[in-house]
């Protein structure tokens, strides 16, 4: 897996720094809430601005790439990121960090799109192979997050965001000279196309799949940091379990179980084990240990499912593979967008164990989901790998018809 061209361990690489992001502010939600008087639903609010931007942005990421190449479009995520980090942490108020984490959604959304298609089209390998080290990338950088944002957090709550701010420095240089001019594609993307992708179920399917599967995902990064009142390091620490538990079984055991059992199965066992720990933290959510427990075991569920659904996306339609997978991200990330505030707000309004009852149900409902789309979804346990060109494409969208 990694005897890879260098340009594709670089691109790795800034993915490992890309998604350190997502797990560097978890830590400091609450001290950020403490010292700056806001209430849970508000700092939600800071994953629900960086979703939904990031979401929305993914219908752009097939256009703006495919007009300026992958390695401008990756450079370009990068110094947006840079600048929505290093702004954010400069704020004074909770409105004005939100507003800046909207930016960083928008450079997240420019970035991770293009490093996707760029690993699995550059790759040595098979499609999953591929798959497995990004899934690799994003499991050690969600990984190591928390654990350097709860050392950063603990000096200031500023700490994480200049922090970002300057791995995704480290992250645009090593692009600059790791990664090989990347020519344009001889066909540019319309924004039209992502939203067209939609029309074919498989893809919808896997879309909506995940859409509710963030329900359940967000309420445990975004919320599970309230109830477990912890200070920063501490709380660096748990998700540190859980993103290391995320890691390991996204690169070793969802292949394995893949190989045993197919996709589909081993991703409807990954969303019911998750739903169901996310019941007992319901049940139990006024005990610190279970709370603890729970996320850090939830890492095991969530990087099965990760690695099988990312592979799923890729072969789902008769789609380019940009294409593809800028369409799921729209649905995931800006249906799921919500997420974050409504664990909040049911958190503070209605009861502590609602967030994590809520989350439950939706996970639930993601596997029933999948499972009843098997029958559409049965060409992703015998395709080799997806679609790699619009020629391709084109003679598949006109066998289906």
């Amino acid at each position: 897996m990694l005897r890879q061209p260098r340009s594709v361990l670089a691109v790795a690489f800034a993915s490992i720094i890309a998604f350190m992001g997502i797990g560097l502010v978890d830590p400091i939600l609450k001290p950020i809430a403490d010292e700056l008087g806001a209430t849970p639903s508000q700092v939600s609010l800071l994953f629900t601005s960086y979703m939904a931007v990031m979401g929305l942005a993914m219908l752009l990421t097939g256009a703006v790439s495919s007009r300026l190449g992958a390695k401008t479009t990756l450079l370009l995520g990068l110094v947006v990121i840079i600048v929505g980090a290093g702004m954010a942490g400069l704020q004074d108020g909770v409105a004005g960090i939100i507003a800046w984490r909207a930016v960083w959604g928008l450079g997240n959304a420019l970035f991770v799109a293009t490093a996707l298609a760029t690993i699995v089209s550059s790759a040595r390998g098979s499609v999953g192979q591929a798959i497995i080290l990004y899934e690799a990338a994003l499991g050690v950088g969600i990984a190591v997050g928390p654990l350097v944002g709860g050392l950063l957090g603990h000096l200031s709550w500023r700490g994480p965001f200049f922090g970002v701010s300057g791995l995704m420095l480290i992250a645009a240089v090593a692009t600059i000279f790791l990664v090989p001019p990347t020519p344009r594609p001889p066909r540019a993307t319309s924004l039209a196309e992502p939203l067209a992708a939609l029309r074919h179920r498989g893809l919808l399917i896997t879309g909506l799949t995940a859409l509710l599967y963030n329900f359940g995902f967000f309420t445990l990064l975004a919320f599970t940091p309230f109830p477990l009142d912890l200070g920063a390091l501490q709380i660096g620490g748990i998700f540190f379990g859980w993103g290391a538990l995320l890691a390991i079984t996204s690169v070793w055991v969802a292949p394995r179980l893949q190989r045993r059992f197919g996709t589909l199965r081993p991703i409807t066992w990954a969303l019911l084990t998750f739903a169901t720990i996310l019941a007992l933290m319901a049940v139990f959510t006024d005990h610190k240990v279970v709370l603890g427990v729970g996320v850090i075991l939830a890492g095991a569920a969530l990087g099965i499912n990760n690695t099988l659904i990312t592979e799923t996306v890729m072969k789902a339609a008769p789609v380019e593979r940009g294409v593809a997978s800028a369409a799921y991200s729209f649905v995931r990330f800006a249906g799921g967008a919500v997420a974050p505030w409504l664990a909040g707000y049911l958190g503070e309004q209605v009861s502590v164990h609602l967030p994590f009852w809520v989350g439950a149900v939706s996970v639930l409902a993601a596997a029933v989901l999948i499972t009843a789309g098997r029958r559409t979804l049965a060409h992703v346990e015998e395709a080799g790998s997806p679609v790699a060109s619009v020629a391709e494409a084109q003679e598949l969208t006109a066998a289906d018809s």
